[in-house]
């Protein structure tokens, strides 16, 4: 299975965004809803989840797998983007329509990472 350039761009954006979980665990904290235990464990879960299938990606024997992880770890993080819309301690400043617009952009990225299913 040949690789495309974009799939390395896909795959550097979730490995920056998973190293930013640890540069910056308390952005990540802040906007996890207080319904789910351990906002601390679940911010390094989803960030070395994050680099892992960032470097999935990359790798054409598993990319396939690496990109329904993708799939699966967007839909699981999606819960975040409800909070910071409805919680304004949440919600970093941003306004409303910038936060409501991050919801299709989900759809967006899921779309892309279904590419490379």
């Amino acid at each position: 299975m040949e690789l495309h350039w974009h799939i390395y761009v896909m795959a550097f954006i979730y490995v920056i965004a998973g190293i930013n979980h640890f540069r910056n665990p308390r952005l990540y904290i802040k906007i996890i809803p207080p319904y789910f235990p351990n906002p601390k464990a679940l911010n390094a879960i989803s960030g070395i989840a994050e680099i892992l299938l960032g470097i999935g990606l990359c790798i054409p024997v598993v990319s396939n797998y690496a990109a329904w992880g993708v799939i699966a770890l967007l839909i699981a993080i999606f819960p975040t983007h409800i909070y910071m819309y409805f919680d304004e301690k949440a919600r970093m400043g941003l306004p409303k329509w910038v936060l409501l617009l991050r919801m299709p952009l989900q759809l967006a990225l899921i779309y892309w990472a279904y590419q490379y299913t």
